[in-house]
Parts: structure tokens; C-alpha cells; sequence
């Protein structure tokens, strides 16, 4: 992991993306027991011309100069493969910009923070979504309240409220 904050520091001050977050089954592990996944899942934002559909190049770019090559839809850096996920809602948006920077081995890393990590989950709405939720909930990361209130404030009222019948009402 320290591998891939040096490398989304440096491309911060590259000035190929703006910011980051790291979202997804590695950030939960920040706050929950550790959970199984086979990559990293990364938010980005990328100042560029509006309708591009290469998005994401500059990025493929950069890390192609630095010894990082593509691997399915992932770059591997070091130990993992990366997914860079450009941020593509109201919500992603706010997470990254409200990211704790987490130090890890003496590297700045920006990580999103529990309440986000569940209600974006919440949005995506797969079975090991709600898994997720759970963990952040058991493990007290997270309060039902401060869910409720992000999820408000993102239209997802609900899916948060057909959430709590099924696993918190019963």
C-alpha cells in the first residue's frame, strides 16, 4: 500500500489528477476486521475536457512512464492490482473530498471515510454491499444515525430504510 500513496501523491503533484480517496473492501479495513479483496479501488479527480472518453489515459499514461503496466482493468503496483475510478456521482465526490489522510509507513494516504464508505455501498446495493454496511456498523465505525443523514442528503433515504427493515428491524 505504501507503493501506491507515494504514487498517487506523486501524480497529485504531477498535476494528473487533482485528488484521491481510497474507497472500496481496502478502505473498509481501516475500520473493520480485514475483509477479502483482490484489489484497490481508488477515486480520482481528473481536470479535463468535458466528454472525453479516455478519461482515465493521463493516468494509464503516468503510470505506463513509471514501470506500472495495465493488468485486466487494473494497474499492478507492487503487491496490487488498482482499479482508478474516476469519481461519478455527487456522492464519490464528496467521500474523496472529505477523505482523512491516513498515514501509512510515513506516506500521506487519503481514505474515505466509514459513513461514505456505507452509504456508497448502500447505493451500489449488492449482497457484499450490505455485508459491508454491517461490518462498519458491528465493528462501531459507524452509527445508524450518521447513515440516515448522509443518505438523506443523497436521495437515498430508501434504499437506508429498506436496508434497516431487512437487517437492523427484525
Amino acid at each position: 500500500m505504501k507503493q501506491i500513496a507515494e504514487l498517487l501523491n506523486e501524480m497529485c503533484r504531477a498535476g494528473v489528477i487533482t485528488n484521491y480517496a481510497l474507497f472500496g473492501a481496502t478502505a473498509q479495513i481501516r475500520y473493520t476486521e480485514p475483509v477479502t479483496t483482490l484489489d484497490a479501488d481508488l477515486l480520482v479527480s481528473i481536470e479535463t475536457e468535458e466528454n472525453r472518453l479516455d478519461l482515465l489515459s493521463p493516468v494509464y499514461h503516468f503510470c505506463h512512464e513509471k514501470g506500472y503496466l495495465p493488468e485486466g482493468e487494473a494497474i499492478r503496483v507492487g503487491e496490487w492490482p488498482v482499479q482508478f475510478i474516476p469519481v461519478f456521482s455527487p456522492l464519490t465526490r464528496e467521500a474523496m473530498e472529505k477523505a482523512e489522510t491516513a498515514d501509512f509507513e510515513g506516506v500521506p494516504f487519503r481514505v474515505v471515510q466509514a459513513d461514505y464508505l456505507a452509504v456508497i455501498a448502500l447505493s451500489v446495493g449488492r449482497a457484499k454491499d450490505f455485508a459491508r454496511i454491517l461490518a462498519l456498523l458491528e465493528s462501531g465505525s459507524v452509527q445508524p444515525k450518521q447513515i440516515n443523514e448522509l443518505a438523506q442528503r443523497h436521495n437515498l433515504s430508501d434504499a437506508w430504510d429498506k436496508f434497516q427493515r431487512r437487517f437492523l428491524n427484525e
